[in-house]
This record gives C-alpha cells, sequence and structure tokens, in this order.
C-alpha cells in the first residue's frame, strides 16, 4: 500500500512535467493548439503534404515532438489508473480482513 502511494506521487510529478513540456510546445509556435490533450496531426502545415518534413521542417519536428510528449503523458495517465485501482484494491482489502 505505501509501495503503491510513492508510485502514484512519482507519477503525479511525471504527469505535470510533461504537461509544462506541451504547454512550452504549445508557446512555440502559433498553429499549435492550446489544447493539452489533443494530438497536432489535424493541423496542417504551408504545403500540400503534411506528413513530410519537405513544407515546413521546423514546424513538422516540433509538432512530433509535442505528439511524442502527449503520448507519454497518456501512457502516465494509463499508469497512474492501474496503480490507483491497485491501491484502492489493497485499501478494500485492509479493511476487510
Amino acid at each position: 500500500m505505501f509501495t503503491s502511494l510513492v508510485i502514484l506521487s512519482i507519477l503525479f510529478i511525471l504527469f505535470r512535467y510533461s504537461i509544462e513540456w506541451i504547454k512550452y510546445y504549445n508557446g512555440t509556435d502559433d498553429r499549435m493548439p492550446n489544447s493539452i490533450w489533443r494530438y497536432t496531426c489535424d493541423y496542417q502545415v504551408k504545403g500540400i503534404r503534411d506528413i513530410s518534413d519537405l513544407d515546413d521542417k521546423p514546424f513538422v519536428r516540433q509538432r512530433r515532438k509535442r505528439n511524442r510528449i502527449v503520448t507519454i503523458m497518456y501512457f502516465i495517465v494509463i499508469l497512474a489508473f492501474i496503480i490507483t485501482m491497485y491501491f484502492i484494491a489493497s485499501i478494500l482489502s485492509f479493511i476487510l480482513n
């Protein structure tokens, strides 16, 4: 029970750290969205192609970095949910025994 509480606090710190990185990348370009939870694949770059680096290399690379951090943030949230369920189960086990 204590270890899951420690892991949850570490995951919370990592979550806040990833949120600050997303906010940083949101502020680097006007075309980045203000949303924290949304991927930036819906936002077009300057040319016809949206996937490649050929049209707007700095923006596409920043967008990929931001999307990678959003993926890490989602992973942290899912892992925190699993650890929270384990923590609640251990509390219930302690109460019922």
